[in-house]
């Protein structure tokens, strides 16, 4: 996209990026993943071919065009969405032959999600939001609420806990949604537009948290975005287009 060479992104042959982090652990592997809609008789290739590896505790930007294919590609490897072709490993689980069942299990342990409207509930305080992916899957109440604080603190949020959502800011409230989605202490995080309802300052603080957290508790981190501000704090981007990942590279203040 002509925007890239303006924010003087540097982008490196898919193919020569795999070579260089082929030592790295791969918490996602998807290889011609093929993702096909039918309306009718109409049919919607959403995705044509999708190769993509991503490391073990990296933060990686997935960006392009609205309707290129980003939000089912992370449906897909998040085992939300199936596919119709191709292989797709997320944390050495192969997607293709999980049940309905196991696939539920498995986003409940290992992946956490932070989404654009935060999707807090209202009637439930910052602690309570935070602990419900806990108490949801049978944590008891007091080691659930012991670790919401825990998580909040982790946050800054730790004098806000009983706050309702309606009382927070709404950089407090994402910072809410991502003490959340890291509650559980999952493997794989996806962040749909983090920053994209927030003012620069409040998403500035928001995603060098999240790049804090990555480090910290060495999770992978996939940041869906259209929000050219925040490109300098990934590790890698990955750009869609027409339901491809076209290219895979990094800001010119990166190493990859």
């Amino acid at each position: 996209m002509k925007n890239f060479l303006h924010l003087h992104f540097i982008f490196i042959d898919y193919d020569l990026s795999m070579a260089t982090n082929h030592r790295r652990n791969i918490a996602l592997h998807c290889t011609n993943i093929v993702k096909i809609f039918n309306s009718g008789e109409a049919e919607v290739k959403a995705l044509q071919g999708v190769n993509l590896d991503v490391y073990e505790g990296e933060l990686l930007m997935l960006v392009g065009p609205s309707g290129c294919g980003k939000t089912t590609f992370v449906s897909v490897v998040t085992a939300l969405l199936g596919f119709d072709s191709g292989t797709c490993i997320t944390l050495d689980h192969n997607l293709a032959t999980m049940s309905d069942e196991a696939k539920t299990a498995f986003r409940g342990k290992e992946i956490g999600f932070v989404f654009q409207a935060f999707n807090l509930i209202p009637a439930l305080s910052a602690a309570e939001n935070v602990a419900l992916p806990l108490t949801i899957f049978g944590t008891n109440k007091t080691m659930a609420f012991s670790h919401s604080k825990e998580m909040l603190k982790a946050v800054g949020l730790e004098q806000k806990e009983h706050f309702l959502p309606g009382k927070l800011s709404g950089g407090q409230q994402q910072r809410v949604a991502i003490a959340r989605a890291l509650v559980h202490q999952p493997k794989l995080v996806i962040c749909d537009e983090p920053t994209s309802s927030l003012d620069h300052k409040s998403g500035q603080v928001v995603m060098e948290l999240l790049k804090k957290l990555t480090k910290e508790h060495a999770v992978t981190m996939i940041v869906v975005t259209h929000d050219s501000r925040v490109y300098q704090y990934a590790d890698r981007i990955a750009e869609m287009e027409d339901g491809k990942i076209i290219r895979v590279g990094k800001t010119d203040e990166k190493i990859l």
